[in-house]
């Protein structure tokens, strides 16, 4: 089931389907023996289609709405300027220009670089952006965070680094669906059976029961029509479409319709920090003054710091929002920021030089050092600002200042946490789905902030990179641990792939790169919609707001549609088996079929239509990980087998006393319905008021049909059986 079907293949798949095809003909055989009131079940058929088109229709406009598809396109530098062209047009040796906020749309060799930072966390997992130097790559898929430059397209096409890696992941899994899997088994073993036991009905009906050709028609016609479950298809079909649609206007994509039960049945969610715990923005948690200083001296130090940039990174961004109110120095020279040298300065007039960094390169004072190690393992990234005689170009050179300079500060700054994180976190503890951490920042980095969001087993990580390869020796591995660090895009994929070794229902929500692997292997795929293409691609499901909130609407959506279908199963199942097993009984007997169609019409919708569509509306939850066949068959079985074994019981008591035909098939009706009206009222337990009202006014039709028209259903006046 596609959620992106054109409208011909919706009409398609609702027209021309094996049920329609086999019901055509049944129809077909009923024109033939005259007796045209049993083709009733026609207009069923008819208005099953045209509800699951209408409502597929509907769910389609609203879908269509939302995946809107933009193209992408480069700057292209030529000796006329800069224009804009469609990437696919970039060839080897152009010059793009790129500047913050860009996706790279090729790798490239930097020309130019002024401040250019990139963000490679949708390729390798890194979160921290990566200052470019004129000769450093630029790979495509990454985003520029800060700065601009020019970049010279060294690869295109399928040769691109993520390319590349995307091409691992063109055989996309399908959403798992236990529920639908288990239904078309069911139709298929049916479908087996069909034909031998019709062939095998109407001999008998004919030629030992003594039945004319049109009566032996219509007899056959009512045993195989019993044995098709195709209510249960169309209500499994516009049960998905409709939850589709109420998650469309929650602004979650479901590109396949099973991932709806797919998520629903996740008992483990492998999700990223970045974007789904945190927002990816960081902030100052405190300044701790140095060697008895006080922090109001360091504040106009470290406003100058942050604001004599004119590029910014997260870090900067931080300290702005921190001493946004701070009057700062006025700067003469300016140090920007290099993943190489591990630290920024400035140089302010009248005031000296300043450096702030990562501790281990600014100084050697070993208590320092431990005490910025302490707030590490916290979860906290650690700056120390150190004044000295001058600004240090090169980490050579600072190891020439290091003995003079002054240790005046530690900023401290964590990951901002998503507000609705812990919220949503715990709402997945409750419904007993274990959360893994799966990231590419250090494990114990991750570690912690997993604990703040109150992360069962957050505290138990390791570094990916001590995983073993061997798959068998993983699959124990990945049972003792909550939070992977340092984790490749291969990685992920192996370690999402041994808990479903272990018989988990996975789920793993990515927005990059880096996720397409282990996205197109889990039983359902969650992507952000601000992340990478390669993801949205690879996963069932888009968030469109990227909020990782919304994730409870969705299973909240899947859980009920999959509570509901198992309930209202049992009253399909029921009909279907307890069909198969008079069709065989009645055959082994050699007696005529208890109901004809028209009956069967009636009990099928007073006991199966209309119950199972009103209770199928019902908002409320209640679904097990696996096991959807063994809760549909422990109630479907015993209504199917009391009924059998009361039937048989008719037709004794009728051979002892001589019963009438019309007298027998009255009796058979009242059984039939009676029966079927005792699964509903099970069915409904625990009873509410509404389930009550369904119940009654199911047992009001179906005693009205008979009062009112009983000749029509083929039974005599409920008053001469008394």
């Amino acid at each position: 089931m596609n959620a992106s079907k054109t409208k011909a293949q919706i009409i398609r798949s609702h027209t021309i389907t094996y049920f329609n095809i086999l019901n055509l003909i049944l129809a077909g055989l009923i024109v033939f023996s005259g007796q045209y009131k049993n083709m009733l079940f026609m207009g069923i058929v008819i208005s099953n289609s045209l509800i699951g088109i209408v409502q597929e229709l509907k769910v389609k406009k609203l879908i269509d709405a939302l995946a809107v598809i933009t193209a992408t396109k480069a700057r292209l530098v030529t000796d006329n300027g800069v224009r804009q062209v469609p990437i696919e047009e970039l060839a080897v040796q152009d010059r793009i220009q790129v500047s913050a906020g860009d996706q790279i749309p090729a790798d490239c060799r930097v020309c130019t670089s002024e401040g250019l930072e990139v963000n490679e966390s949708l390729l390798t997992g890194e979160s921290l952006p990566i200052l470019k130097q004129p000769g450093d790559p630029l790979y495509s898929g990454s985003f520029i965070t800060a700065g601009n430059g020019v970049g010279e397209v060294i690869h295109t096409g399928e040769d691109n680094y993520a390319t590349q890696l995307v091409k691992k992941a063109q055989t996309k899994r399908r959403a798992t669906s236990e529920m639908q899997d288990s239904i078309r088994r069911i139709i298929q073993y049916v479908s087996y059976a069909l034909i031998p036991i019709g062939l095998l009905l109407y001999c008998i009906q004919r030629f030992r029961a003594g039945a004319s050709i049109s009566d032996s028609l219509v007899s056959t016609v009512a045993g195989v029509l019993g044995m098709i479950p195709e209510g249960l298809v169309l209500l499994t079909s516009v049960s998905f479409i409709l939850g589709v649609g109420r998650l469309a206007r929650k602004r979650a994509l479901v590109q396949e319709m099973e991932a709806i039960e797919a998520l629903a049945r996740v008992n483990v969610l492998c999700l990223d920090k970045t974007g789904t715990i945190t927002t990816g923005e960081i902030k100052v948690e405190q300044i701790l003054p140095l060697h008895n200083r006080t922090e109001e001296a360091l504040q106009p130090i470290l406003s100058g710091l942050a604001f004599c940039f004119t590029e910014s990174n997260a870090t900067s961004q931080a300290l702005q929002a921190y001493f946004s109110h701070t009057a700062p120095y006025p700067v003469s020279a300016r140090l920007p920021f290099s993943s190489q040298r591990k630290y920024m300065g400035a140089a302010f007039s009248g005031h000296g030089s300043y450096l702030l960094g990562a501790p281990e390169f600014l100084t050697r004072d070993s208590a320092i050092l431990r005490q910025a190690g302490e707030y590490a393992a916290q979860g906290m990234r650690v700056l120390l600002l150190v004044s000295c005689p001058q600004l240090a170009q090169t980490r050579e050179e600072l190891n020439a200042l290091l003995p003079s300079v002054n240790e005046l500060g530690l900023v401290l700054l964590s990951d901002c946490m998503k507000e609705d994180a812990r919220e949503t976190l715990e709402y997945f503890a409750s419904q007993r789905v274990d959360i893994k951490i799966i990231s590419g920042d250090n494990a114990a980095t991750v570690s912690s902030v997993g604990l703040r969001a109150g992360i069962p087993g957050a505290e138990n990580y390791i570094d990916a990179g001590c995983l073993p390869e061997d798959p068998a020796l993983l699959e124990k591995e990945v049972t003792k641990y909550t939070v992977f660090g340092r984790v490749s895009p291969e990685m992920k994929q192996s370690i999402l792939r041994a808990y479903q070794r272990n018989g988990c229902v996975t789920g793993m929500v990515g927005d990059g790169v880096n996720d397409v692997l282990a996205l197109k292997d889990a039983d359902c795929g969650i992507a952000m919609a601000k992340g990478a293409d390669a993801a949205r691609q690879s996963a069932h499901i888009v968030l469109l707001d990227s909020d990782f909130s919304g994730m409870k609407d969705i299973v909240q959506e899947g859980r009920t549609v999959i509570a509901n279908i198992e309930r209202v199963s049992a009253l399909y199942l029921t009909k279907t088996i307890y069909s198969i097993l008079l069709c065989i009984l009645f055959i082994l007997i050699g007696r005529a079929y208890p109901f004809i169609p028209i009956q069967l019409s009636l009990i099928g919708a007073t006991a199966i239509g209309i119950p199972s569509f009103l209770l199928a509306l019902e908002q409320q939850q209640g679904v097990t990980a696996s096991g959807f066949l063994r809760h549909v068959l422990r109630i479907s079985l015993p209504g199917a087998l009391t009924l059998t074994a009361v039937l048989i019981g008719i037709q004794i008591l009728a051979s002892i006393f001589h019963s009438s035909p019309a007298l027998i098939s009255t009796l058979n009706l009242l059984a039939g319905g009676v029966i079927s009206i005792l699964v509903v009222v099970r069915v409904c337990r625990p009873m509410s008021r509404r389930r009550l009202l369904i119940c009654i006014g199911i047992t009001f039709i179906f005693a009205a049909a008979l009062l009112l028209f009983p000749s029509f259903f083929g039974a005599l006046p409920l008053w001469e059986l008394f």
